[in-house]
């Protein structure tokens, strides 16, 4: 509890920074946060679309074995 006490005072002490962010950084910060968004977005469709393709290649071969 007195860590937290101690972080929000020094956080409300502090004094503003003056300071710039060009806006290539800018741009720049804001495709890596795109990119990541997008790579955890791909990771999630796949682990979700893996058990569903496994389970519609066992139906297709459950189906080819019994119509030959």
């Amino acid at each position: 509890m007195k860590r937290l006490v101690a972080f929000l005072v020094a956080m409300l002490a502090a004094a503003p920074a003056a300071a710039y962010m060009g806006p290539g950084a800018g741009l720049g910060m804001l495709g890596s946060l795109a990119a990541v968004i997008g790579a955890v977005l791909v990771a999630l469709v796949a682990i979700v679309w893996m058990p569903i393709r496994i389970l519609l290649k066992r139906r297709r071969k459950e189906g080819a074995g019994k119509g030959a």
